[in-house]
Parts: structure tokens; sequence; C-alpha cells
């Protein structure tokens, strides 16, 4: 089993930065790999981003692709996501989740463990 807890959301105006971090317990952090999606109301879960448990492989989605940035510190266990550059668009619920499958990164189904959540708000 792995507890994630996410936090670090909050209300940021358009073009403003945020962290959001994932902590996690209760397994060995150091040979998971993480995913971040993220879920506005009435749409679909949607993957942002994701990273390898040695960090040397890293996944982004295209709308997020040079403005947001994963990266982990093992010691913490602890995977961070740096978000730049957000706009109204970005708005919405951060989850992290454990890649526990060998399918896609890409895809909310081949994760498990999922966080509460934390809430991204981007005023205009």
């Amino acid at each position: 089993q792995v507890q994630l807890v996410e936090s670090g959301g909050g209300l940021v105006q358009a073009g403003g930065s945020l962290r959001v971090s994932c902590v996690a317990s209760g397994r060995t952090f150091n040979w998971l790999d993480i995913g971040w999606f993220r879920q506005a109301p009435g749409k679909e879960r949607e993957f942002v981003a994701a990273i390898s448990w040695s960090s040397d492989a890293t996944y982004y989605a295209d709308s997020v692709k040079g403005r947001f940035t994963i990266s982990r510190d093992n010691a913490k266990n602890t995977v961070y996501l740096q978000l730049n550059s957000l706009t109204p668009e970005d708005t919405a619920v951060y989850y992290c989740a454990v890649h526990t499958m060998s399918g896609s990164y890409y895809t909310a189904t081949e994760y498990g463990y999922w966080g509460q959540g934390t809430q991204v708000t981007v005023s205009s």
C-alpha cells in the first residue's frame, strides 16, 4: 500500500506560478513512477506529467509542455510539479498517482493509489 497527499494548490492570477507537491508514504517510494493528472469541472481527468523512479524519464501533455516541470526528491518521498505561465484553462483539481501498470504513462487507468487532490484556480 502507498498513500499520496497533494498540497500547494491555491488561487493565482493568469501568468503566475505555483508549485504543487505529492508526498508518499507506506511503501518504498524510490522505485515508484509517479504521474500528475488534473480534472476540471465537467471534464474528464487528463494527464499532465509523469516521472520515472530514477528521474531519467519525464513525460508531459502537449498542453503543458514548456510551462510545467515535474521533478522528484526521493530522500523526501516527494514529487513536485512546477506550474508556470498559468492560464484560466489550467484551473482544475490536480492529482498525483502511482504508475502501477505496464502501459502508457498518459492513461489514467494505468495508475493506482490516487491522492485526494489539490485545487488550482487561475483567475483572468
